[in-house]
This record gives structure tokens, C-alpha cells and sequence, in this order.
């Protein structure tokens, strides 16, 4: 892998970064994005199209897709669409963030979430290990708050959040650290979209009687 292959990142920037599949991207996406920029004090935001998840039953769409959607949909000078976990052969988070660490010495990295990934955090894989890689910026969506703030890595990381109006300096703070932000977010996701596409489908297709 060369290095022009991968996406350009200055000693002292920091990157935030969105994970997931993207399967579709949605204006939910869109919108923590913006927030992100805004209340963390990003220098850029990567969109991290992962191959798969581990914590679900079913993969994506092809990844050249679901890329190719993102990039229609997200239009910013400052936010990148990238298969970057694909190409350095990563697919838990904490891999691609030690991996990243690495190829990037002096770039602050900021892992970007929703509120319902931080009710659920302390089972992703060594989520201890991404807490100090990585700075956490959690966005809460409608009715998720309190799951969230009552979850066991809310908990367990108590000492190290950020209050709301101290959010635009969570990437340059000392790890591990998280800040969690309330915005009035789009409500959607990918997997309401993928079944209202199925719906349009099925209503369509001619009937056999």
C-alpha cells in the first residue's frame, strides 16, 4: 500500500472519525457530521466505510456502493468518504485505530458516535483500548440520552468526560476523554431505510395472480 493511497492528514490536525457501514448513508450521517465539525473543533471528519460488522448477522451492500451513495450525499470541503479500513486490512475498531496511530504520528483522531453506540460500547472489541487512542464525541440522537449516560462505559470512563461547553477542545485533551453533545438530530437510519426500500420492491414487483 503506498502512502498516496491513503487520505492526507497533518502533524497536529484532528481528524474525527465516522465508522460504520454506511448501508445506506442517510442524512443522520449528514447531520452529525456538521455537528461534529462544529462542536469538536475538527479539522476534517473521514467517513470510515467499513467491510463489515462484526456485530451483526448480515454485510453490506458492495462497498463501492455503498462509497458511491456517501459521496452523493455527503458534500463537504473538509469530509472525506474513504474504504481506508479496507485497505490497511483492519476490521475491529481498535485495530484500525492502533493502525492509524502508526501511520499518522502527531494527528489527533477523535472516534465519532452516536448515542446508541455508547449504550453498547463496552461490548465492542478492547473498547478500553479505543478510549485511549481516541478521543470519544458522542452525538445524542432523540430519546437516547439516558441509555447512553447510564451505560457501563459512560460509567467506568466517568472521570474523563468533557463537559458540553468544553466540547471544541476534546481532541487536543488528554486521553482517554469524552464529550457528549445533545443536538436536535435528523431522526433516520439504515436499516428504516433498507426496509422501506424492500417495501417499495415488493409493492412493486407484478403480482402473480
Amino acid at each position: 500500500m503506498r502512502r498516496a493511497d491513503l487520505p492526507f492528514a497533518a502533524r497536529g490536525q484532528v481528524i474525527g472519525i465516522l465508522g460504520g457501514s454506511f448501508d445506506p448513508a442517510h442524512e443522520g450521517h449528514v447531520a452529525i457530521t456538521h455537528a461534529a465539525l462544529r462542536r469538536f473543533g475538527l479539522d476534517a471528519v473521514w467517513w470510515l466505510a467499513s467491510p463489515g460488522n462484526p456485530l451483526k448477522a448480515h454485510q453490506p451492500a458492495p462497498m463501492a456502493d455503498r462509497i458511491s451513495r456517501a459521496r452523493h450525499l455527503m458534500r463537504h470541503p473538509r469530509v472525506l468518504v474513504t474504504d481506508l479500513e479496507a485497505r490497511i486490512g483492519t476490521r475491529y475498531t481498535a485495530q484500525t485505530l492502533r493502525r492509524l496511530v502508526q501511520l499518522y504520528p502527531g494527528v489527533r483522531f477523535v472516534w465519532l458516535m452516536g448515542a446508541d453506540n455508547l449504550a453498547q460500547f463496552h461490548r465492542w472489541e478492547d473498547w478500553r483500548g479505543i478510549a485511549d487512542l481516541a478521543a470519544l464525541g458522542v452525538l445524542a440522537r432523540p430519546g437516547q440520552q439516558m441509555a447512553a449516560l447510564n451505560s457501563v462505559a459512560a460509567r467506568v470512563l466517568s472521570s474523563a468526560r468533557l463537559p458540553q461547553s468544553a466540547s471544541a477542545r476534546l481532541g487536543r485533551a488528554p486521553l482517554p476523554a469524552w464529550c457528549f453533545v445533545t443536538l436536535p438530530m435528523v431522526d433516520a437510519s439504515s436499516s428504516a431505510i433498507r426496509a422501506a426500500q424492500r417495501l417499495r420492491v415488493t409493492t412493486a414487483a407484478p403480482s402473480s395472480t
